[in-house]
């Protein structure tokens, strides 16, 4: 008998990855088996995000590149999934007639029901209202493997950032019960589960529709006691409404890794005001200097955009000062990427690419100035850290992450493994990484 294959390539965010364990869950549960080739799998599934316009152009490209596998083996199923599909639904379709079916993010959970009814050549279209369909649904959920797993906790959100289209392709909040964010935490956790992330589009927006006035704080603190796992992150603050009790939680926490990724966006007020993020940088500036006493080794990074429409030479550099004050462990800065249907696309004075590039290059030399003097400080500590194998470029070293999620590499020890939980003795510091040496284990 034939063993039925698929292949999944996910791009954009966690919460992408974790849809693709859902995706892989139900397709595992009808019998198919994973392989890591596309031109060999009966199921094709293509995740899109479109964030950026840089992501979609790269998904556009790997959607069409499918159409020699289409054309050598008719009977092979091409799903394309997520936002991108949420987005541009008849697009694809138009663009890509190979393509069989077309999974908008609210339908993901169906997607075993509808390959019960398609056929392999059928065309289908599955999109429409978001609902909280699925919130708690975990039949045919992939189980989690490994030492890490992404929990989502919500999906959705509600802030409408001027510049963002994920609450048009991914609906309003809607959080998960937390009894099964918390069983999914535990049942990670009875396999040798060693951390978890906690996922939404803002967490602390967690609980608005569930009764009994549960929120984040709360949530995260029934996880820290009561889920059994050595390390808990999550992901992502927004600092409208980052506050003390969460602060107060992170503190007390056992499990509770000491990073925050807290996205800023911008050091001005006048560019945070045009991209409707309802704070200001006084209010933001406040919340570090809360985190920071209540968490003395806390690891912050986050999110800066470059070049938003309006954004003068005078309001960068504001920016610059502002990342100079609150030296970031780390920033992911991206250029400003028009997406189409959203109020930033449509407003006056948007930035010439030229300019955006020279800003963004000023801004990276700056952050990893900073990063390289915030790595330095765990030079000559021993810090503890999660095991995640083999480096991938060199066998003879193991890498892994600190509480802080910083990585650490060091010489490959005989009694290390995927999942270990060790002490590292910091020796040297680079821009984006610690090199160590592994603590001698007490025989006892």
């Amino acid at each position: 008998m034939k063993t039925h294959t698929y292949f999944i390539e996910s791009f954009g965010c966690q919460m992408n990855q974790s849809d693709s364990e859902r995706i892989a869950g139900q397709l595992e549960s009808m019998g198919y088996v994973h392989c890591d080739q596309h031109g060999s799998a009966d199921i094709i599934v293509i995740n899109t995000c479109c964030v950026r316009e840089s992501a979609e152009s790269r998904i556009w490209g790997h959607i069409g590149a499918l159409k020699h596998i289409k054309d050598h083996n008719p009977d092979t199923l091409i799903i394309i999934a997520g936002c991108m599909a949420q987005k541009d639904q008849q697009l694809i379709f138009r663009r890509a007639p190979h393509v069989n079916i077309v999974l908008g993010t609210q339908n993901i959970d169906r997607l075993a029901d509808i390959l019960q009814d398609a056929k392999p050549k059928k065309k289908l279209l599955e999109s429409g209202q978001f609902a909280d369909d699925g919130l708690g649904q975990e039949a045919g959920q992939k189980k989690h493997q490994g030492i890490s797993a992404w929990i989502p906790i919500m999906y959705g959100c509600d802030n409408y950032c001027s510049y963002c289209i994920v609450p048009y392709v991914r609906g309003s909040e809607r959080s998960r019960p937390f009894d099964m964010v918390l069983a999914e935490a535990q049942a990670f956790a009875r396999t040798g589960g060693q951390e978890i992330t906690l996922l939404g589009q803002n967490v602390n927006s967690y609980g608005k529709n569930l009764p009994d006035n549960w929120n984040f704080p709360r949530l995260l603190q029934k996880i820290d006691r009561e889920a059994g796992i050595p390390r808990i992150r999550f992901m992502t603050s927004h600092p409208k409404d980052f506050g003390a009790e969460l602060i107060e939680v992170m503190a007390a926490g056992k499990n509770i890794c000491e990073h925050l990724h807290l996205p800023v966006q911008s050091g001005c007020d006048e560019i945070l005001r045009r991209m409707n993020r309802h704070y200001s940088t006084e209010t933001y500036r406040r919340h570090i200097g809360q985190l920071r006493s209540a968490i003395p080794d806390i690891s912050i990074t986050t999110d800066i955009i470059v070049g938003f429409p309006g954004e003068t030479d005078e309001m960068f550099e504001q920016t610059l000062a502002f990342m100079a004050e609150i030296k970031f462990d780390a920033a992911y800065t991206f250029l400003y990427s028009k997406r189409s249907g959203t109020p930033a696309a449509t407003m006056e004075e948007q930035v010439p690419l030229a300019i955006k590039k020279s800003r963004l290059k000023r801004l990276m030399d700056l952050q990893n100035s900073i990063s390289l003097a915030a790595n330095q400080y765990w030079v000559g500590k021993s810090v503890e850290v999660l095991a995640d194998g083999p480096s991938k470029t060199d066998s003879a070293v193991y890498s892994g992450r600190t509480r802080q999620n910083k990585i650490v590499l060091w010489p490959a020890n005989p009694a290390d493994f995927p999942g270990k939980i060790r002490q590292v003795q910091i020796t040297s510091a680079q821009t984006f990484l610690l090199r160590g040496e592994a603590v001698a284990e007490r025989k006892d």
